[in-house]
């Protein structure tokens, strides 16, 4: 009789088991206890539970990463809309408003405004052009100081030059009669639309200008500018010798100003004006102003040194209203240019314009972010700026005299529209109107000081 040893492996255990048998015939017997074969209940159902909690944590992994590759798109796109956005004020990076100015560009700065000053207290010295020529010896010493105890505090000088320079602009010859026909310098009322219609011809000009010769001595002509080309160029303006004709859209004259819209003298944006029947406006593509006199067709230019162009800082306040980086206003006796430079990291810069020479006479600089408005527009001196409040509704807000170098920032004088948006808002100081291109719409308003 042989002995045999068999061996089995008990997987409820995971060990191996050693069982004697005994040769029975032809057969091997051995006895084995059946317990080693329990079916292990208990740890199954453990594991089932952790096969199932495993199960749900991979299907929230899966609704989640699901979920962000629906969302990572979103994010790509808004964050390249973000950095698009932001490319518009690199400028402020690398032009130093972040970073120290050089001192010797400040040290230039104060001597074209102690030139300027020192030029007008020869020809007519008075007590304010004393009084500049002092502070400005003091900021002179001020930039020594800095130079000699290398600490920078560049952006509050900055600040102090822009204020002297205000001042020395307004010293400076403006004729006599500028400030006593403008006795009353602040607006205090705008009225409802004296006059609402469409443009003459197509609700699909959604830009452009419109207005009355504002020139005092002028005779009576209306003018219409609606820019085509994606809204940015215009190549004509349309003339009327009568309001009547202007209400009834008969009876004018289509003015050519350029032979294309890609025409060095093409117009771009809708800062357009028609001042002594001439027509002012940005040239084709360049920070330059052209003039086009309707008479004897010679048209001038001149170069806006400084002005951002191409969008770079139009009017922008509910949203931005493209090629409207220059401005151009009509006064009693010049045309003054609404803009804005890096140099004034993006803030307004009021230009005084000769018509006839077509040279800048006084420039000031304000403290208004040009982006942050919808529109503005020049009475007697007096820049005005407005912001959108609804679709209907307009608000004058602030305002900045060029003759005290005041700014005032809490006017409120609100004013009909019949659209959201402003392509071109100009004030006639021939009958003291206000004059606004809205949406293809045009709006006339009687002002009240």
């Amino acid at each position: 009789m042989f002995l045999y040893l068999l061996i089995f492996t008990v997987t409820a255990t995971g060990q191996a088991q050693r069982v004697p048998g005994k040769q029975d015939n032809d057969s091997c017997v051995c006895k084995i206890s059946s317990s080693i074969w329990t079916f292990p209940a208990t740890r199954f159902v453990e594991v089932t539970k952790e096969v199932q909690s495993c199960e749900a944590h991979l299907n929230k992994f899966q609704e989640k990463v699901g979920s962000q590759l629906v969302e990572l798109p979103k994010m790509a796109a808004t964050l390249k809309n973000i950095t698009a956005h932001l490319k518009l004020f690199d400028y402020l990076h690398t032009s130093g408003l972040y970073n120290a100015l050089h001192l010797r560009q400040l040290n230039h700065e104060l001597e074209e405004i102690h030139h300027a000053i020192n030029e007008t207290h020869l020809h007519n010295p008075n007590k304010e052009t004393h009084n500049l020529l002092n502070e400005l010896n003091k900021a002179k010493n001020d930039v020594q100081k800095m130079y000699r105890d290398d600490i920078f505090n560049l952006e509050t000088m900055k600040k102090r030059l822009r204020d002297l320079n205000n001042r020395v602009q307004t010293c400076r010859t403006i004729p006599n009669n500028f400030r006593s026909t403008c006795h009353q310098r602040i607006m205090n009322k705008i009225s409802a639309p004296v006059v609402t219609k469409l443009n003459s011809i197509s609700k699909s000009y959604i830009s452009g200008a419109w207005g009355r010769d504002a020139q005092l001595n002028s005779k009576e002509r209306y003018w219409e500018h609606c820019l085509a080309s994606g809204h940015k160029h215009g190549i004509t303006v349309r003339l009327y010798n009568s309001h009547e004709d202007f209400m009834a859209n008969k009876n004018y004259k289509d003015e050519p100003i350029a032979p294309s819209y890609t025409d060095k003298n093409a117009v771009q944006g809708s800062g357009t004006i028609l001042y002594d029947n001439t027509v002012f406006y940005q040239c084709y593509s360049t920070a330059e102003i052209c003039s086009f006199n309707i008479t004897t067709k010679e048209i001038k230019r001149m170069k806006l040194n400084g002005a951002g162009i191409d969008n770079k800082f139009p009017f922008c306040y509910y949203s931005c209203r493209d090629w409207t980086d220059i401005d151009l206003e009509a006064g009693q006796d010049a045309v003054w240019v609404i803009y804005a430079t890096e140099e004034n990291h993006g803030n307004i810069v009021v230009s005084r314009l000769d018509p006839l020479e077509l040279n800048i006479t006084h420039t000031w600089k304000t403290h208004l972010f040009k982006r942050s408005v919808s529109s503005t527009f020049m009475v007697c001196g007096v820049l005005y700026a407005t912001r959108y409040v609804s679709t209907y509704q307009e608000e004058v807000f602030y305002a900045f005299d060029t003759t005290t170098g005041q700014e005032i920032n809490t006017l409120s004088l609100t004013f009909e529209k019949v659209a959201a948006g402003i392509a071109n808002l100009n004030y006639n100081p021939a009958d003291r109107r206000l004059y606004l291109y809205n949406d293809a719409y045009l709006l006339a308003y009687d002002t009240f000081f």
